[in-house]
């Protein structure tokens, strides 16, 4: 069975090189556009880790990141911040939510991969 990846982003461009980069891989992809649909949709697929962005509508990637690593049933999932916020201090506001990696845009989809890979 293929290993699934939620990705949460609500950029189309982003989504599609991350669907070209994993795809061929042999990735189950789903996707979310905003961060309200990211959390139902993790709470419903379970999926095997979360790509997720920072900057969303309806409610932020932190907000997201520590509901579901704060959930006993979700807390397992590993989750790979991928944002345009670069500051250490983002950065370390995303480990404190839970976050397992942290990746700035923009991102390279091989070490995206390596990433995914080491945390699956």
């Amino acid at each position: 069975m293929p290993k699934k990846v939620l990705i949460v982003d609500d950029s189309p461009t982003v989504v599609e090189i991350m669907k070209a980069s994993l795809g061929p891989e042999g990735y189950g992809i789903i996707v979310a556009a905003d961060g309200q649909e990211g959390l139902e949709k993790a709470r419903k697929e379970k999926p095997d880790l979360i790509i997720l962005d920072l900057m969303l509508p309806k409610l932020d990637g932190y907000k997201v990141c520590r509901m579901l690593k704060f959930d006993e049933k979700y807390k397992y999932i590993p989750i790979i911040m991928l944002t345009g916020r670069g500051q250490e201090s983002d950065k370390k506001l995303g480990g404190e939510v839970g976050a397992d990696a942290y990746i700035t845009k923009p991102f390279e989809p091989a070490a995206l991969l390596a990433k995914i890979k080491e945390l699956i």
